[in-house]
């Protein structure tokens, strides 16, 4: 295969990446050995993304017309991206955990609805909480009201029949 048709294949590729996308996270990956980059790969796999170590002039020219065109300033040095195909957060909180785990690399920044986002925002954006959270703290939320009125519903029904059991009592102890 020629040089130009694997170039060309590989842009394709990475274009195909970044129109799927919702989110992009761009990272240093200096230091990292197959395995390492292998397990990070595995691990957003897992979350419904990927990890594509890239050369810049490759991926600036697989941005042009999409949402990540931002990118193209951060793609200097040996740069690879993480794409979050299904959630927005799971790819940067992923990264983020492997480079604190590892002590290797670093986050350079994001695309995320098209803005480009600085090594703090995406940083922010790793702390959020995953999409399982927010739904658990929603439902907790609908149900806390409901969980009060069946408490407070047991509550009385509890304490009108303490009522009645002392009146039945009282008239026990009256009639004997």
């Amino acid at each position: 295969m020629s040089t130009k048709a694997f170039k060309s294949e590989k842009i394709d590729a990475m274009k195909a990446k970044f129109e799927k996308a919702q989110v992009a996270v761009v990272t240093e990956y200096k230091g990292y050995s197959v395995e390492e980059i292998t397990n990070l790969r595995r691990n957003l796999q897992k979350e419904g993304g990927d990890y594509t170590v890239t050369k810049n002039t490759l991926a600036k020219i697989a941005i042009k017309g999409t949402e990540f065109e931002a990118l193209a300033d951060l793609c200097k040095g040996p740069v690879a991206v993480a794409f979050g195909f299904e959630d927005q957060v799971s790819p940067a909180k992923i990264v983020s955990k492997f480079i604190k785990d590892t002590k290797k690399g670093e986050i350079l920044g994001a695309v995320l609805d098209g803005k480009l986002l600085s090594v703090e925002e995406t940083k922010a954006l790793a702390n959020l909480p995953s999409k399982e959270e927010l739904y658990a703290k929603m439902l907790g939320s609908i149900n806390s009201p409901a969980s009060g009125i069946v408490g407070a519903v047991n509550a009385v029904m509890a304490s009108l029949t303490r009522a009645v059991a002392a009146v039945r009592d009282q008239k026990e102890k009256a009639a004997a």
